[in-house]
């Protein structure tokens, strides 16, 4: 069994594939990690993460990284955004997180290219989206609560256009740009708060199993 759950930052979609890996009793991989760890490598080597060479030189991180918080940052975030549009960056990362996904008993991916590029053949595609002002304000709120960032509070209107600017290369990338596969479920979940939209998505992923 293998579920994937894409969307946009700040969707959500983390959390519920967490939620969903822990209900069936599967591991579950945040993608996106991967890249923020890859662009905050860059940073570490002082490189470009706009340069791909650059880029794909920071692939190779210490296991060590996946687990700094500075990957929760709304700076890793940002560079996350800037290495993924780089095809050599994609391709190096491909093997590991289709190796997860065909791991036996199945998982639970979570990113923005599973449903199309990393799990096709997914049994079930799930495209979490809301507002872009909803998700900056979780962003903003996370941010608040785990203090994540040890610089000056950033403004919720900067988070704002961060989120449409990483929108806006996610969306455009020549390679595995961001979209619902053609047969994933897409919800919204501007009108929901975290337990609603869980709720909503588990009735959707029992039902295209056929599980309780």
């Amino acid at each position: 069994m293998i579920i994937a759950v894409d969307g946009p930052t700040a969707s959500g979609k983390g959390t519920i594939a967490k939620r969903l890996a822990a209900h069936f009793g599967v591991p579950c991989l945040d993608t996106g990690l991967l890249y923020r760890a890859v662009g905050r490598q860059v940073a570490i080597n002082g490189g470009d993460p706009d340069n791909e060479k650059d880029a794909l030189a920071a692939c190779d991180f210490p296991d060590a990284l996946m687990e700094d918080d500075i990957l929760r940052t709304e700076d890793s975030g940002g560079l996350a955004s800037r290495v993924s549009v780089h095809p050599a960056v994609r391709e190096a990362l491909f093997k590991r997180q289709r190796a997860f996904a065909e791991q036996p008993g199945g998982a639970v991916l979570d990113g923005r290219d599973i449903g199309t590029v990393i799990a096709p053949d997914a049994d079930v595609k799930l495209f979490i989206t809301a507002s872009v002002q909803s998700r900056a304000r979780r962003r903003w709120l996370e941010m608040v609560d785990k203090k994540l960032d040890h610089e000056e509070e950033i403004p919720l209107s900067e988070i704002e256009k961060d989120v449409v600017a990483r929108d806006a290369r996610d969306i455009n990338r020549r390679d595995a740009p961001l979209k619902a596969a053609s047969d994933a479920m897409v919800i919204d979940t501007t009108s929901f708060d975290r337990e609603q939209a869980f709720e909503l998505v588990l009735e959707a992923v029992q039902e295209a199993l056929g599980k309780t």
